[in-house]
C-alpha cells in the first residue's frame, strides 16, 4: 500500500476506492477506528465461515465493538471488547462459545494484536 499526503492526513486508492485516514474525523477514518474495524470484521468474516462451515445457519449477523483507551500512552488502545448478536433458530450457546473461540485462533488481525491488546468476546442469539 502507498499513502500520499493530503493537507489533513493521507489517502490511498484501493480497489475498492480511496481511502481518507486523518487525525481530524472530519477529513478521513481515524487510525484507531480503522484498527478496531479490522479486527472486529475480521473476527465477524471468520465466525461466519465457521458457523457456514459447520452447517449452522444464521438469519443475521451485528458486532458491537467498545474501546479503552489510554490517554496518558498516547490514546494507546488497551481493551477491545466484540459482542456478537447472532438471529439464528439452529444455534445454542454450547455450539456458539466454540465457534467464537475458534475466531480467536484463526483471525489474522486478532493474532496480529493479542500480545499487546486485551479483546474479549461475547455473545447473544436472538
Amino acid at each position: 500500500m502507498e499513502f500520499n499526503m493530503k493537507e489533513v492526513g493521507f489517502s490511498t486508492e484501493l480497489p475498492y476506492g480511496r481511502l481518507d485516514v486523518s487525525g481530524n474525523e472530519e477529513f478521513g477514518f481515524r487510525p484507531y477506528q480503522l484498527l478496531v474495524s479490522s479486527i472486529a470484521v475480521c473476527s465477524g468474516g471468520v465466525l461466519r465461515t465457521i458457523l457456514k462451515k459447520q452447517r449452522m445457519t444464521f438469519d443475521d449477523l451485528h458486532i458491537k465493538a467498545d474501546i479503552e483507551r489510554n490517554e496518558e500512552k498516547a490514546g494507546r488502545i488497551e481493551k477491545i471488547h466484540l459482542h456478537f448478536t447472532i438471529v439464528s433458530s439452529d444455534l445454542d450457546d454450547k455450539k456458539m462459545q466454540k465457534a467464537i473461540d475458534l475466531t480467536t485462533k484463526n483471525c489474522s488481525m486478532v493474532q496480529s494484536v493479542i500480545e499487546s491488546i486485551e479483546i474479549t468476546k461475547t455473545f447473544e442469539i436472538k
